[in-house]
This record gives structure tokens, sequence and C-alpha cells, in this order.
């Protein structure tokens, strides 16, 4: 009885987990940069929140997306003079990817440039998850981690 148990266990555990990958191939992510918006706009939200009606997110790996992949990124750059009214300029691009530097998703990564240039790259796994004004890690990754170890410990 507790070898069927254990091996109903570990089939939905892989059914879960085999819908979560097949589900990451085709990811949906918003596509703008705000040095191509018309000037005096902000479609991409560099000084304004984001605007997600304005916008369709498209799948990554469809002929529309500018750089296919499999999540999503939001790049944010930013010049080190004063604040936005002192003349400091933004910029904000929000695409698909297939690298992510750090080799997972649901992080950011920032630092600043020789020339004083700050910039902070994030990515996510989720549908439209580059819509947002701040990134945040998908729990899942979070969730199997610990359904693997209550099995080992059980198993």
């Amino acid at each position: 009885m507790t070898t069927i148990k254990s091996n109903a266990l570990k089939i939905v555990l892989c059914l879960i987990l085999g819908t979560k990958i097949l589900s990451v191939s085709a990811v949906r992510c918003y596509q703008c940069s705000s040095d191509q918006d018309p000037k005096g706009q902000d479609n991409c939200g560099a000084y304004r929140k984001f605007d997600k009606t304005h916008h369709i997110a498209i799948e990554c790996n469809s002929e529309e997306s500018h750089m296919p992949g499999s999540f999503c990124m939001k790049l944010t750059q930013q010049s080190p003079k004063g604040f936005i009214w002192d003349g400091r300029w933004r910029q904000v691009v929000r695409r698909c990817a297939s690298v992510a530097d750090t080799g997972v998703t649901g992080v950011c990564n920032w630092g600043v440039y020789e020339n004083g240039v700050y910039w902070e790259e994030c990515y996510c796994s989720a549908d439209e998850c580059n819509g947002s004004n701040r990134i945040t890690a998908v729990l899942t990754p979070a969730i199997a981690t610990l359904l693997i170890f209550t099995l080992r410990i059980i198993f």
C-alpha cells in the first residue's frame, strides 16, 4: 500500500512540474522601448506607471517577438544627474529574453556603468510579468523545492 501511495505522489508531482515546464515555453511578455516613443510621450513607462491597457503582450516564440525567448525581462537605465525635473533621463525596455545573466528568473540585477548611469535588469517567467513597475519572484520554484524535500523525507 505504501508503494502505491509513493508512486501516486511521484506521478502527481511529475505532472505538476511537467505542466509548469511546458507552460513556460509559451510565455507572453510586453514588448516596448522608451527610446522608440514619439517625442513627448511615455508609452513604455519610463516616467509614469506602465499602462497595460495600451499594450498587448506577445508570445515570445512568435514572429511578433523582437527577441525570441522563454521568459520576460525589463531593463531600466537612468542618468545620475539630479531628479527627473532636474534633467535626469530614464529609459525602459520590456521584451522577451532567452538567457538571464544570473541563469535564474524572478530576480533583479542592478549596477552602475562607468559613466554613472544606473541600470536594473529584471527577469521573470509568468505571462505579462514584465508589465509591472517592480518584478516579483514567482513562488513556483520555492513550492517545487519544498515538495521535493518533503517527498525525499517521506520516501
